[in-house]
């Protein structure tokens, strides 16, 4: 693990996972231009130079989230967010999709996550209305196929804000969760694809889905609008249980509590599946 800091006068704490590149890099610019004292945190240092505090560390190893939460003990006694915008993707059918490839995305988007998160609630207790945001999706609340394994994931991060959020109420730490719809950045081309695209059973369907989910992707949004929602939540008061990011994405999870389930599923299907 190398870690590489900066000095400030500010000493109101953030720690941005996923920092290097995505949405993780433009939220923790972001923050730093609002004045926090920001640490990143990722497998691998970003390809361009920061002016915020880094680490790298590999979240689905203990080791190197232990030594990570070790260096910023050493260099803060208390924190006021965390920030988990790290995440992976892995798209093909649930039938071909591996033991092996589940478990890789369930260790970054889930249990490396909570394994950060416990070990920093510690220093979050420290600090007067410390703040968890959780980057979850629009996947989790519109599941599409091919993407099964993905939107799990997201749906699991949901429940885990919610139960978090409960159990650290009495301290004073607020969680939430931001839900980002199609959003442009590098996760497009960085999303692992199973190695069966198509065969006499499923034909094109799993190619033209995940080319068509591609194609949304970078006619999404900028990812500053995900920062910038970030931002709100770490000034809020009583920043909500949920906040999912553009209004036609607010929309699409309004129209979905709405709908009859075998409808929605049928205008998911129609519209990813076929």
């Amino acid at each position: 693990m190398r870690c590489f800091f900066k000095t400030s006068m500010n000493r109101r704490a953030v720690v941005v996972t996923g920092a290097s590149s995505g949405i993780g890099l433009v939220t923790a610019k972001h923050l730093h231009q609002l004045g926090y004292v920001v640490y990143g945190l990722s497998r691998t240092l970003p390809k361009e130079s920061v002016p915020f505090g880094y680490l790298t560390a590999d979240l689905s190893s203990p080791d190197a989230v232990e030594q990570a939460v070790k260096t910023l003990e050493a260099k803060e006694k208390s924190l006021y967010a965390l920030v988990n915008c790290a995440g992976m993707g892995i798209s093909g059918a649930v039938e071909y999709s591996s033991d092996a490839e589940v478990k890789k995305i369930f260790d970054v988007n889930v249990f490396g996550l909570h394994r950060l998160t416990r070990a920093l609630i510690p220093l979050l207790r420290n600090e007067p209305n410390a703040r968890i945001v959780n980057v979850s999706s629009v996947a989790a609340e519109l599941v599409i196929p091919f993407q099964t394994f993905y939107s799990m994931t997201k749906a699991a991060l949901n429940a885990y804000t919610e139960g978090l959020r409960m159990e650290l109420r009495p301290f004073g730490i607020r969680v939430c969760a931001v839900l980002p719809g199609d959003t442009k950045t590098g996760f497009t081309g960085a999303r692992e694809k199973s190695p069966i695209a198509e065969n006499d059973l499923y034909g094109k369907r799993i190619v033209s889905s995940v080319a068509r989910m591609e194609r949304d992707e970078q006619k999404g949004k900028d990812p500053m609008t995900v920062a910038k929602t970030i931002a709100r939540m770490l000034k809020r008061k009583k920043p909500p249980l949920y906040a999912t990011v553009g209004f036609e994405y607010q929309l699409f999870v309004f129209l979905k509590r709405l709908l009859p389930n075998s409808l929605r599923n049928f205008i998911l299907y129609q519209m990813y599946g076929k």
